[in-house]
C-alpha cells in the first residue's frame, strides 16, 4: 500500500527541465520537508514527503534554540552533524520512495535548521545547522546551503527569503495580493499588481501554540485547533503580548524562536490565573491579530491572501484570520496549484537553482540588504 503521506503531482516526463530537491526544517521542528521540483521553466512539484524528526533530535533542537539556553560548542557541533545526517536521510528517502535515480537531480537546496537568528545585534548573525558536507557526501548530489548569511553580511535581515519565489509563481498583474506562510514564525510576502515586492516576519505563527501544546498535552501541535477551541481568549494576556516592542518595528524585520518562546510567554503572563486552554486560545488570537495588523498597515488594498504552511490546516486559526480580515478573500495556496505543506521546500529548491545560475536569491526591498546577492555556498557531490 502506498504511503498516504507521500504526495505526487505530475509524473516526471521527458521534458528538458532540470530537477532540484529542496529540504526545509522550520521553527516548528515537526519534521524535514523534502520536495522534488522540476523547472521547465515554471516550477512543478513532482514528489514530496515530510520525514519526522526523532523525538530526541527534535528535543535537542528545541532546547538549544531557546534564547536562555546555555549552549556549548560541543553541543552545536554534534547537533550540526546529527541534523546533516537526518537531512541526507530525508533526501535519500524521498528518492527511494519515488524510485528516482539520484543522478537525475541537479542539486539539493538545504535550508537547514535555525539555531539562532540575530541580524540586529552588535555583531549581526544567523545560524542554520545541518552540515551540507554530510548531505553531499551521503547523497552523492551537489548541495547548496547556508543561504541566509550572505544577505546578513550585506546588511540585511537574512529573512524572509521566500518572497522572491512567491512573486515568481503567484504574482498577478490584475490584483494586489499577499502570501502568508504560517509556519513556526509567520511571514508575509506582499505582491502588488504594480510596484516592488516586499515581505517580512509578522511574529509567531504556530511556534508558541506548538510549544504550549507540547508542554501541556505532550503533542507537537494542536490538531485541528481543538485545544484552542476549548478555551477563551484572555484580553489582559492578549494586550500584554501585543505590547511586545518588536511588533512595532517597521519592515524590514525578522524574528525566530529565540525571540518568541515559552520563557517570554511566562514573563508576559506572570500574575494572571489562566487555564491552559485559555492561554492556547489567546495565543491563537495573538497570531491572527499580528498577521492581520501587519497586512492592514503595510498593504491596505490587499484583495487576496493565500496561505501556506502548517497553520493552513488549523480551521480555528483560519476562521480567526477571516474574522480579523473582512473583505479579503482568504484561501490556501492549494487553490492555485501549490501544495501549502511544501511551499518552502520548493522555494529552497528554486534558490539552489538561482545560486548555481549565478542569479541573486534575495530581494533587498524585503531584507534590507545593500543590494541583490547570490546566496548560499555550493558543496560539490
Amino acid at each position: 500500500m502506498a504511503d498516504p503521506h507521500l504526495r505526487s503531482a505530475n509524473h516526471m516526463n521527458d521534458d528538458d527541465g532540470r530537477v532540484f530537491l529542496g529540504l526545509m526544517s522550520g521553527t516548528s521542528v515537526d519534521g524535514i520537508d523534502a520536495a522534488l521540483v522540476r523547472f521547465d521553466p515554471a516550477p512543478r512539484l513532482l514528489f514530496a514527503h515530510t520525514f519526522p524528526m526523532t523525538p530526541a533530535l527534535a528535543a535537542d533542537v528545541l532546547r538549544l534554540s531557546q534564547a536562555q539556553a546555555r549552549v556549548t560548542p560541543d553541543e552545536i557541533g554534534a547537533l550540526d552533524t546529527l541534523l546533516g545526517i537526518a537531512f541526507a536521510e530525508a533526501a535519500n528517502g524521498l528518492l527511494d520512495h519515488g524510485g528516482i535515480n539520484p543522478e537525475t537531480v541537479t542539486a539539493i537546496g538545504s535550508h537547514g535548521q535555525t539555531l539562532r537568528h540575530n541580524p540586529n545585534g552588535v555583531a549581526p548573525f544567523t545560524m542554520q545547522l545541518a552540515d551540507a558536507n554530510i548531505i553531499a557526501e551521503r547523497t552523492g548530489i551537489t548541495t547548496v546551503a547556508d543561504f541566509r548569511r550572505r544577505d546578513v553580511a550585506a546588511g540585511g535581515q537574512g529573512a524572509p527569503l521566500v518572497p522572491a519565489f512567491h512573486a515568481a509563481i503567484l504574482r498577478d498583474a490584475a490584483e494586489d495580493r499577499a502570501v502568508l506562510n504560517l509556519g513556526g514564525i509567520a511571514n508575509l510576502s506582499l505582491l502588488p499588481a504594480k510596484g516592488a515586492v516586499r515581505g517580512f516576519d509578522t511574529g509567531p505563527g504556530n511556534g508558541l501554540m506548538d510549544a504550549w501544546c507540547l508542554r501541556h498535552r505532550g503533542e507537537r501541535f494542536d490538531t485541528g485547533g481543538a485545544f484552542a477551541a476549548q478555551g477563551k481568549s484572555n484580553e489582559a494576556l492578549l494586550q500584554r503580548l501585543l505590547d511586545e516592542p518588536w511588533l512595532q518595528l517597521p519592515p524590514p524585520k525578522s524574528t525566530g524562536r529565540d525571540q518568541f518562546h515559552l520563557d517570554w510567554l511566562e514573563q508576559k503572563s506572570a500574575g494572571l490565573a489562566l487555564s491552559i486552554e485559555d492561554v492556547q486560545a489567546t495565543l491563537l488570537v495573538f497570531t491572527a491579530h499580528t498577521v492581520a495588523d501587519a497586512l492592514r498597515s503595510q498593504m491596505p488594498d490587499c484583495r487576496r491572501l493565500l496561505i501556506c504552511g502548517g497553520g493552513v490546516h488549523n480551521p480555528v486559526l483560519m476562521a480567526r484570520l477571516a474574522l480579523e480580515l473582512p473583505g479579503i478573500e482568504i484561501a490556501s495556496t492549494a487553490a492555485f496549484g501549490i501544495d501549502p505543506d511544501f511551499m518552502e521546500a520548493m522555494a529552497f529548491a528554486w534558490l539552489a537553482r538561482e545560486t548555481l545560475a549565478g542569479r541573486p536569491g534575495n530581494l533587498s526591498e524585503v531584507t534590507g540588504a545593500k543590494g541583490p546577492r547570490v546566496l548560499g555556498a555550493i558543496f560539490p557531490a
